[in-house]
């Protein structure tokens, strides 16, 4: 049973996030409703979508007030900013269904063929890059390009070692023996 602490516990050991902004992220998110808030006397269960919430809402930099709506956006975006109506339901819809199907890999398969991705949490617009090896996956907002630089400035972003992803997902989601 993973839970709200538990979740904040691992991916602060392994993605070295700062423990009270990952808290205080934790919090925001519960209170927005985008993780479960438990019942008196029991704690919220977290599935792997409520953990990649927090991941990405701890890699973002924006006021706690802006996490939830934040990690929405970021969540829901699709595949190279295209539109996949009628397309195969095979390709992943959004960078969640992505990052899950990412996921679901890392506990249950070959999680050692992940260990060399990269993810990147661009926090100076809304993007997340899935890289393996010479193939990087961006997922932007309907409509935007994928590969132009959308900002004057610089670019701020997170990269999360597919390795340290890897440690976190199944220290929470595979059981001890």
């Amino acid at each position: 049973m993973v839970t709200t602490k538990k979740a904040v516990g691992a991916i602060v050991r392994h993605l070295g996030f700062d423990p009270p902004r990952t808290s205080a992220v934790a919090r925001r998110l519960t209170e927005a409703g985008v993780l479960p808030s438990g019942a008196p006397k029991t704690p919220p269960v977290l599935d792997v979508e409520h953990v990649l919430s927090l991941i990405i809402g701890s890699a973002l930099d924006v006021p706690l007030r802006a996490v939830a709506d934040c990690v929405r956006q970021y969540l829901t975006m699709p595949p190279g900013g295209a539109n996949l109506d009628g397309a195969p339901d095979c390709i992943p819809r959004t960078a969640g269904d992505a990052l899950e199907i990412w996921c679901d890999i890392a506990i249950h398969g070959a999680g050692d063929l992940l260990r060399r991705d990269v993810i990147t949490v661009v926090a100076a617009w809304p993007e997340v890059v899935i890289r393996d090896g010479d193939k990087a996956r961006r997922f932007v907002p309907a409509g935007e390009l994928a590969a132009h630089w959308r900002e004057r400035g610089h670019r701020k972003a997170v990269e999360i070692s597919g390795a340290a992803l890897v440690d976190c997902v199944r220290a929470l989601f595979t059981e001890k023996k």
